[in-house]
């Protein structure tokens, strides 16, 4: 199972508090509203900065291990937590914003599950809801075409973390050795999407959206990733 070790030591390896404020203003910027549900929330991090800033938050994710680390943290019990494929969304509620952040779209394989998400989304956001997901770019498989490699020790464990990139998928292995020599193995596979093919889709789906590279930068062009900021009709304008 995904993240049944890295689940312990995911925060000590990847958490970036800068990059949970930019995350933080860029949801105050696009979603007007304070109910949000955030979608393959991981640890938690920047699902309590927001519940902190006064929004009210229910988060899921498909792993119960991360779910179970973030409700160790101070500001958990401010937040609504659940595991939840992201795929098969049934909730008895709608949102002012859906949230689904820092490339976990792109654990999704299938291209019926990725449309699976868009109607999910759409169907439970309110009228003027805004659906803001992000993913790799197509310059992540150029980038990872030569193996990154990285070696060290987090929480008493040596670790090695490898990321290569084959066709259109970013496999990323961990491997985790304890003091006793034993070793354990996780392999994380992602698919990366054409932009033009994902936006498609979102406008088939009926959303209004705005692209941005990198936070920034508008429209699709060089970067890490895109930045789709979608938007649900009706209701008031």
């Amino acid at each position: 199972m995904m993240y049944e070790l890295l689940a312990h030591v995911y925060d000590a390896l990847v958490k970036d508090d800068e990059a949970t404020q930019e995350w933080v203003s860029l949801i105050k910027k696009h979603i007007k509203g304070k109910e949000l549900l955030e979608l393959a929330c991981g640890s938690g991090e920047i699902t309590i900065a927001l519940a902190q800033e006064g929004y009210q938050v229910t988060a899921s994710d498909l792993s119960a291990d991360m779910i179970a680390e973030a409700r160790k943290k101070s500001g958990s019990e401010l937040v609504e937590w659940s595991v939840m494929d992201m795929c098969e969304l049934h909730m008895e509620k709608q949102f002012d914003g859906i949230l689904c952040l820092c490339d976990s779209f792109n654990y999704i394989l299938k291209e019926t599950q990725v449309r699976a998400l868009f109607q999910g989304a759409y169907a439970h956001l309110k009228p003027q809801g805004v659906f803001l997901v992000d993913m790799h770019s197509l310059d992540r498989l150029a980038e990872f075409e030569e193996e990154y490699n990285e070696a060290g020790q987090v929480k008493e464990l040596d670790y090695q973390w490898t990321i290569t990139s084959e066709e259109d998928r970013i496999y990323q292995n961990f491997a985790f050795y304890d003091a006793e020599g034993r070793i354990t193995l996780e392999q994380h596979e992602q698919r990366v999407y054409a932009p033009d093919w994902i936006l498609a889709e979102l406008e088939k789906t009926g959303f209004q959206v705005e692209v941005y590279t990198d936070f920034t930068k508008p429209g699709i062009c060089e970067g890490e990733k895109q930045f789709y900021i979608c938007k649900k009709g009706g209701g008031v304008q």
